[in-house]
């Protein structure tokens, strides 16, 4: 049924890389690998963190919080992705297309402020290390926690509700793989002024002020690793807070870019790529980084397949 709105109750149609047919089965198979190591990296840091009880740890919980994000971030976005690169049919409900922004939209302010909270436990940890078990007790990692889940749920509401509101006019193409912000927003036959005051202020509390944040605690962090004697403990810090470094690169590099420049600068074919990266790329490097440079998360899974394979000869 048609509306003012010209598109509440149809179809939208994800363009995606349809410009480009041809490298779509290519896109497809890197798409579906990228998602398995999603799955099977972030999944595993969930599980190990869990049954290992050397890992139950403020840094740990942040860590599996962070691949939690990470799956249900992919996961909202690659299934229909890779349904509409293997078919014919590009469409996508207006009730699917809504969830599908409004997930992405609230798990991705999640993880902005949930990297900063990781840093804030880097920082006690490595600055604080005699206080540390007081300072990031149980009790504040769950509240600050559960903090970053709201502040991530209302940022989505408040963007969804005046996006959505937008009237579009009868125009039903995306001209994204998935239904994201700056791809809704060029549908509308409207500029909102009032939008882009929003998504810029949302920007500088979610990206800016965290990322700020991040910056002052490691300066701080870099201070005292230039005091640490211990080659040992100096190893263990960098390879921490290196792999955290990494991961804060590459997630808050493209969505900085993506969101706090004028929306008209940015062109199409740009977009799709920054876009691919951090909503394909990244959930499933940030379990490699993690693991590969982090040597209690590798002892762990070894004992946990040992201990599986001493109770199977049982």
């Amino acid at each position: 049924m048609e509306t003012s709105n010209g598109s509440l109750g149809t179809d939208f149609i994800l363009l995606g890389f349809s410009d480009q047919p041809q490298l779509e089965p290519i896109i497809s198979v890197l798409v579906f690998i990228f998602y398995l190591v999603a799955l099977v990296g972030n999944s595993t840091i969930i599980i190990v963190s869990y049954l290992d009880p050397q890992l139950h740890t403020p840094m740990y919980f942040f860590l599996s919080n962070l691949s939690f994000l990470d799956l249900c971030y992919t996961t909202s976005i690659v299934p229909q992705m890779l349904v509409n690169l293997w078919g014919t049919n590009k469409s996508i409900t207006y009730g699917g297309c809504v969830l599908q922004f409004f997930f992405a939209l609230d798990l991705g302010a999640t993880e902005c402020l949930l990297l900063a909270v990781m840093a804030y436990d880097r920082y006690a940890a490595v600055c604080q290390p005699l206080h540390y078990t007081v300072i990031m007790h149980p009790q504040l990692c769950q509240k600050m926690v559960l903090t970053c889940w709201l502040g991530g749920l209302g940022s989505a509401v408040i963007i969804c509700s005046l996006t959505l509101k937008l009237p579009r006019c009868g125009h039903r193409e995306v001209d994204n793989f998935f239904c994201e912000m700056p791809a809704l927003i060029k549908m509308a036959c409207v500029y909102s002024k009032i939008i882009e005051y929003v998504v810029c202020a949302l920007g500088v509390v979610f990206l800016l002020a965290p990322l700020s944040l991040i910056l002052i605690s490691y300066g701080v962090i870099a201070r005292a690793v230039m005091r640490i004697k211990s080659a040992a403990r100096w190893e263990k810090v960098l390879n921490t807070c290196g792999s955290h470094l990494m991961v804060v690169t590459l997630f808050y590099g493209t969505l900085i870019y993506m969101y706090m420049k004028p929306q008209n600068t940015t062109s199409q074919e740009e977009g799709k790529l920054f876009t691919f990266f951090y909503t394909i790329v990244t959930p499933s490097l940030n379990p490699l980084i993690y693991t590969l440079r982090n040597k209690d998360v590798k002892t762990a899974v070894k004992r946990i397949v040992w201990l599986k394979k001493c109770l199977a000869k049982l």
